[in-house]
């Protein structure tokens, strides 16, 4: 039986900072009204230490969290899937409703650089959840 209850995914190159945030931020808010996921085309060896460290200061575990591959399956089940600075990596899925965010990669930046680009994530996950539900 089909969970009932909307399905968000994220998706970015390497799972690991952008679409990481935006689902422990969405998760976060939504408090279990939506399912939310992230994935990667080409998953990342390890999370962004600097994403991590704002997430963490917001008090937000991320210590479960680790960078994950986009299945068949994960696409197929999202009502909404949120593209992150894909470009042709992340494959398109007939049928599904995308949006494309475009931020700034937060790869190899120091927490102050990362810090507006978590801020303009949280923005925008709350207007998806506002949407969403």
């Amino acid at each position: 039986m089909r969970d009932e209850r909307p399905v968000v995914l994220f998706l970015c190159i390497h799972n690991s900072g952008r679409s990481l945030a935006a689902r422990v931020l969405l998760d976060h808010y939504a408090n279990g009204d939506i399912r939310v996921e992230s994935a990667g085309s080409e998953p990342g060896n390890q999370l962004n230490p600097s994403v991590v460290a704002i997430l963490e200061e917001r008090g937000l575990d991320v210590s479960k969290d680790f960078p994950k591959p986009l299945t068949d399956e994960t696409a197929r089940e999202a009502d909404v899937i949120v593209t992150m600075g894909c470009g042709d990596t992340c494959p398109v899925y007939p049928g599904k409703r995308y949006l494309d965010w475009e931020l700034v990669d937060p790869a190899g930046k120091p927490v102050e650089e990362v810090r507006p680009i978590i801020d303009d994530i949280d923005r925008r996950v709350r207007d998806l959840m506002a949407e969403v539900l």
